[in-house]
């Protein structure tokens, strides 16, 4: 029990990790040129009007108190109110979350599909053409930014065959299978391009085992040796820079979500950030920093499951 010692204390060492990410956007998104209260209400509003609603929000006060009254508000269970929305700031969250979610979960679980499928194939044909055809797949696809895919791909599969919608999350779980495959499978491979690399080469380096070697030698069939000795031991790399990678998964959204228009976190913050919109884009941040550690420490955990040997 004393590898999972680190389950206690892990807690305690992320709450400056989230205090600090906090602070430094609460100081970024305020350091942006711009008046949220002039964004609303428009340049020609009178003076008065203007510094009564900066008075509502708090905003007539200096940086560094506005950030106490968002910690004060954060440990009472409020985010603050949405300067544009004219709404809380939770509620906005909660209406939004879902979409992002599903796109995430949706995301992953074509990723890992992509991965093991092309990491299987290349690993069984090492040094013939279908491994060559992988790993040049890995290569390119770690050099194209993922708007660009996602643009390749509306133009391809939305605009000339007409499968798939260009924008929307859909209502009811097929339309939003229907809706969200093509930003799902942008951030899919993207992420598989990483995964391919690593689960391959885990793969071929367990197959060259010893006790690979010995299984065979007691007759083990070549399938049975291979899916039940090789790929267990190959996927705890891969395990960790998932984890890894899911964090950058989840910033990624920001930029799939805007440029398939899907109505979630990512989208709602890139609005509110032209919008000057600075509760809500404080709130998103902390949500995805909360989820970015939340999925690290669960991969620490199941790191420490899978291999005895590892200690944290």
């Amino acid at each position: 029990m004393n590898r999972y010692r680190f389950v206690l204390l892990r807690p305690l060492q992320l709450v400056p990790v989230l205090i600090g990410i906090s602070l430094v956007s609460f100081l970024l998104i305020h350091a942006l040129p711009g008046d949220p209260v002039r964004t609303l209400v428009g340049m020609r509003a009178p003076p008065d009007v203007v510094e009564r609603i900066r008075a509502y929000y708090g905003l007539d006060q200096p940086v560094i108190v506005q950030y106490f009254y968002f910690l004060r508000s954060l440990a009472e269970g409020e985010l603050g109110r949405s300067v544009v929305y004219r709404m809380p700031v939770s509620d906005l969250l909660a209406s939004r979350a879902g979409p992002t979610l599903f796109l995430l979960v949706y995301a992953t679980l074509l990723g890992i599909v992509l991965t093991i499928a092309l990491s299987v194939t290349a690993a069984r044909n090492r040094g013939r053409w279908p491994d060559q055809t992988i790993r040049a797949f890995s290569t390119i696809g770690l050099g194209f930014p993922s708007f660009w895919i996602g643009l390749m791909l509306i133009l391809v599969f939305s605009v000339r065959l007409g499968l798939f919608p260009v924008s929307g999350a859909g209502q009811g779980f097929v339309d939003r299978l229907h809706h969200l495959f093509l930003p799902a499978f942008t951030i899919a491979l993207a992420l598989s391009a990483v995964l391919t690399r690593t689960l391959r080469a885990s793969l071929i380096e367990q197959m060259d085992a010893d006790h690979v070697t010995a299984a065979r030698s007691r007759g083990v069939g070549d399938k049975d040796v291979f899916w039940r000795h090789v790929v267990p031991n190959s996927l705890i790399p891969t395990i960790n820079l998932l984890g890894v990678n899911l964090g950058w998964l989840i910033s990624g959204t920001v930029v799939v979500e805007t440029v398939f228009s899907v109505p979630g976190l990512g989208f709602l913050m890139t609005s509110s950030i032209f919008a000057r919109d600075y509760m809500t884009v404080q709130a998103i941040t902390l949500v995805f920093a909360l989820a970015t550690v939340l999925i690290t420490f669960l991969v620490d955990v199941v790191t420490v499951a899978l291999d005895p040997r590892v200690r944290m």
